[in-house]
């Protein structure tokens, strides 16, 4: 708090969808109130994959959103995700962070499929390696800085000021851990569902142990039902929403399009076992605004036989309900999840 100001926290989450933004108050205690948030008008294919493809189009959404909930901070905290960010645990030799800075950067190019100088490089180390005392595990993070550069330059033409460009699965991550007490031998998997991409997120202990993108979401179940059905996109989007009036066996559909989301979760949940990385995921959490999918977290209930739940990033924010204006809160707070992560950040933070 400086002057007796109160700090604004801005989260911009900019997704292929829409644009989602979350504004916090930091509170004594390290607490916080929800103070704004919003939710723009769908992009129509704005974004692909992460990538910008209708800049313009962004650009007034993110000012429009801005204006139409009076959000007066400039500030923002902001991220990043698709093919364009890698996101990969490495083993090295044990060395100070000081040392490190260098040592990581020899050791990057060994694991980044871009040229190094064409990629914006960070890292955090997580302690020593299981095995051998005298190796140290690194989290690395690499974006193309083309596309951070002009993703910090979209912002700034919507009148923003960037702080921080994070990563989505970071931001989820830090969003849940802030409204749920894990134990530290609980091995989460926080499954980010948006429309195109899906974030997993395999965590222990706050360490990501496993991440990864996947080209399935919300659009993957519509386009499902679409095929399956014969129906128009619109009413294949009724339909995975449950809104439907016709009598569909939806549930078999958004399971045959998920098959590819649980056999990469089986398979990350293979390679930290045989690795000795991590134990068996006790606990599946979803968010994101494909996680309402209906029987989406019964079917990885199923899968995986373990708790399968829809994550509430609001579970230890306080707010007025009459933010939300008589709407269903569980219904709007998955789709907050990244924006209220990326508002909880603080310039400094690493992860």
């Amino acid at each position: 708090m400086l002057f007796g100001k109160k700090q604004s926290l801005v989260g911009l989450d900019i997704g292929s969808h829409a644009v989602k933004v979350v504004e916090l108050e930091a509170q004594p205690n390290r607490n916080y109130r929800l103070v704004n948030w919003g939710i723009s008008a769908p992009l129509a294919e704005a974004i692909v994959d992460g990538e910008v493809m209708d800049r313009q189009l962004v650009i007034d959404a993110i000012a429009n959103l801005f204006d139409s909930r009076a959000i007066k901070s400039r500030s923002v905290v902001a991220a990043v995700s698709g093919r364009a960010v890698i996101v990969k645990k490495i083993t090295m030799n044990r060395l100070s962070n000081e040392d490190a800075q260098q040592a990581v950067y020899w050791e990057a190019e060994q694991h980044v499929p871009y040229d190094i100088n064409d990629v914006s490089l960070d890292f955090e180390i997580l302690g020593p390696a299981p095995n051998d005392p005298k190796q140290m595990q690194v989290l690395l993070v690499a974006a193309k800085k083309d596309m951070v550069m002009s993703f910090g330059d979209l912002i700034r033409e919507a009148g923003l000021q960037p702080l921080i460009v994070d990563v989505d699965s970071f931001a989820a991550q830090n969003a849940l851990e802030a409204n749920y007490d894990f134990a530290p031998e609980e091995v989460i998997a926080i499954l980010n569902i948006g429309a195109e991409i899906t974030n997993i997120n395999i965590v222990q202990g706050g360490v990501p142990y496993f991440t990864k993108d996947l080209q399935v979401g919300g659009h993957s179940f519509i386009e499902a039902a679409q095929r399956k059905f014969n129906l128009s996109q619109a009413e294949a989007a009724a339909a995975v929403r449950g809104e439907s009036g016709a009598a569909l066996e939806i549930a078999p559909v958004i399971e045959q399009a998920c098959e590819g989301l649980a056999t990469a979760l089986e398979r990350a949940q293979a390679y930290l076992r045989t690795a000795g990385e991590a134990g068996a995921v006790s606990r599946i959490m979803l968010c994101g605004g494909s996680a309402l999918t209906p029987g989406l977290s019964e079917f990885l209930n199923r899968r995986f036989g373990v708790p399968a739940e829809i994550a509430n990033p609001l579970a230890r924010v306080t707010y007025d309900p009459a933010l939300f204006a008589g709407q269903d809160v569980m219904k709007v707070a998955p789709f907050l999840t990244v924006g209220l992560g990326l508002a909880l950040r603080r310039l400094g933070d690493k992860k």
